[in-house]
């Protein structure tokens, strides 16, 4: 009789806890579909609406995406009387935060620089970034990390962390980019024919803005006379750039070759003289007679 009542009680149990776990399921699934194809949808509508950076977006939209799961979860759990589960959780959580916390810094870094990435208005997917010695085309912004294409097409996944904690350029985050195009020419041709081509050039472009005005000056004197043009592009990516730069190269090289004027290395200079070897004997005489007219 004990054991068919044990086994009673603990058959009983079980119905009980698979009842549980039914109702668990059942109300989570209903939770997160409620979250997933209205909540979720209307998270975007508003974002969208207000018009929010796409990167900022897309990083809410996850965090409303994690949020969801979490409700799902905490409130399939209540309804289903399993409440001791989160609070055992929660201590174990709690451990696991003090056990892990030095073991984490680098992901807790990596994620504090994602919030503040994510959050910049100024850093967004799309971008054209130069840091370091890399330089790439932002194609998605997580928490973690950063994904770059670069322009030889590989995808670079960079930790946050070095992303905040060195110095990022972006080319594109204004409405306007300088374009410079340095040339090199002899100290015999004619430097004001130069100036006037690569000005005039610049001017009969039609992507390179008249203000700000393309300015030519001379930059530098060494073994040659260095020139360089000066030209402004208007909303600028990285394949504009590349065009409007090797459109314009194409295009002052012709026009300083029609006006003959050299590009690219110093005049030689011609050397008079003989080259020969002084025999000894008379390099001893020479010195003879300088010691004795001293």
């Amino acid at each position: 009789m004990y054991v068919l009542n044990r086994l009673e009680g603990l058959l009983q149990r079980y119905l009980t806890l698979l009842d549980n776990v039914a109702t668990f399921l059942l109300t989570f699934l209903l939770v997160y579909a409620i979250g997933r194809y209205v909540v979720l949808p209307l998270v975007a509508l508003a974002l969208e609406y207000r018009d929010t950076e796409r990167t900022l977006r897309e990083g809410l939209e996850r965090v409303a995406a994690f949020g969801v799961v979490v409700v799902a979860i905490v409130f399939g759990l209540w309804i289903a009387g399993l409440n001791f589960i989160l609070e055992r959780a929660a201590i174990l959580v709690a451990g696991l935060t003090v056990a892990l916390g030095f073991a984490a810094q680098n992901v807790v870094g990596n994620l504090a620089s994602g919030v503040y990435i994510v959050t910049d208005p100024n850093f967004n997917i799309g971008d054209w970034i130069r840091w370091s010695d890399q330089e790439g085309i932002i194609e998605d912004i997580r928490f973690r990390s950063t994904r770059v294409r670069t322009f030889d097409n590989e995808v670079i996944t960079v930790p946050n962390s070095e992303l905040t904690a060195n110095a990022v350029t972006n080319a594109v985050v204004n409405d306007r980019l300088r374009v410079t195009v340095p040339v090199q020419i002899n100290f015999d041709d004619d430097i004001d024919a130069a100036i006037r081509v690569l000005a005039e050039a610049a001017a009969d472009h039609p992507d390179v803005l008249d203000d700000p005005e393309p300015v030519v000056r001379v930059a530098e004197l060494n073994e040659t006379v260095r020139i360089e043009a000066a030209l402004w592009i208007a909303d600028p990516d990285r394949d504009t750039y590349s065009r409007i730069h090797s459109e314009y190269a194409r295009e002052i090289v012709e026009r300083l070759a029609r006006e003959g004027v050299d590009l690219g290395r110093a005049n030689p200079q011609a050397l008079e003289g003989e080259i020969g070897v002084v025999p000894e004997a008379a390099a001893e005489t020479e010195v003879g007679t300088d010691d004795t007219d001293v």
